[in-house]
C-alpha cells in the first residue's frame, strides 16, 4: 500500500503504470486520488539485489507486478484495473480455486494472498473472518513502509500468463504461507510483551 498523493511523485511513479494522464480520468481511487509510493520506492531502491536494464524482460514483469498489486489494492472498481485481462484474468494462491477481479475485489488481495486449508483453529491469520478494509488496515499497520517488490528472475520470456499487450490473463502463486507468518511470531521478547499487551503485530490479534 502507499498513501495517496500526487505531488511528492511529481505526478508519476517510477515502477508503476496506470497512475496518472488522461486514461485515468474517470478512476475511482479508494483514497479519493492516486496513491504515493515516495517511501516504498525509496526502500525498493536502497534493498534491492539487481537493477534491471529499462525495457528488459524483467523490468517489465518488475512493473507489471507493481501495477497490479496497485491496481488490487487502490483501485475500486474492477473495470479500472488496466494491468490485467477484463474478461480472462484469474488468479490462485497455493492450489486454492481461481479468483476473478470481482471475487479478488470483494475479500481483497491480501486476504485473497492468504487463502488457506488449514482448519480455523490453526490459523494465525484467519482471511475467512477479515474484510477487505480489516485486511488492509492490518497489513498496512504491519508493513508501514508497504511491499518493495522485487523480481529477481524470469525463467521463460515472454511470460506464458500475459497477452500480446501484456496484460494478465493467468496467474497461479505458490509460496510457503507458514514461513511468512512465522515471522510475525520471530519478534524480540520486548515485542512478545507489547503483543500481549495489545499493542503489538495485528496479525497476532485473536488467535
Amino acid at each position: 500500500m502507499a498513501a495517496a498523493g500526487e505531488e511528492a511523485s511529481g505526478g508519476r511513479d517510477k515502477y508503476r503504470s496506470f497512475m496518472y494522464g488522461e486514461g485515468e480520468k474517470d478512476t475511482v481511487w479508494r483514497l479519493g486520488s492516486p496513491p504515493n509510493y515516495d517511501v516504498v520506492n525509496k526502500l525498493f531502491e536502497e534493498e534491492r539485489t539487481k537493477e534491471w536494464p529499462e525495457g528488459s524482460l524483467e523490468e517489465k514483469v518488475q512493473r507489471l507486478l507493481k501495477t497490479w498489486e496497485m491496481e488490487l489494492v487502490h483501485k475500486v472498481r474492477p473495470e479500472d484495473q488496466k494491468s490485467v485481462h477484463s474478461q480472462k484474468f484469474c488468479s490462485s494462491t497455493n492450489g486454492m480455486r481461481f479468483l476473478n477481479r470481482k471475487d479478488l475485489m470483494a475479500i481483497g488481495s491480501y486476504n485473497a494472498f492468504l487463502q488457506t486449508r488449514l482448519p480455523p483453529e490453526h490459523r494465525i491469520y484467519d482471511p475467512d473472518k477479515e474484510t477487505l478494509e480489516s485486511g488492509m488496515a492490518t497489513f498496512l499497520t504491519a508493513f508501514p513502509r508497504g511491499f518493495a517488490i522485487e523480481v529477481l528472475d524470469v525463467y521463460s520470456g515472454p511470460p506464458r500468463i500475459v497477452d500480446e499487450e501484456m496484460k494478465v490473463e493467468k496467474a497461479e502463486f505458490f509460496y510457503e504461507r507458514g514461513n511468512f507468518l512465522a515471522s510475525f511470531l520471530s519478534a524480540p521478547a520486548a515485542a512478545a510483551t507489547e503483543a500481549a499487551s495489545g499493542s503489538g503485530c495485528p496479525v497476532m490479534g485473536g488467535n
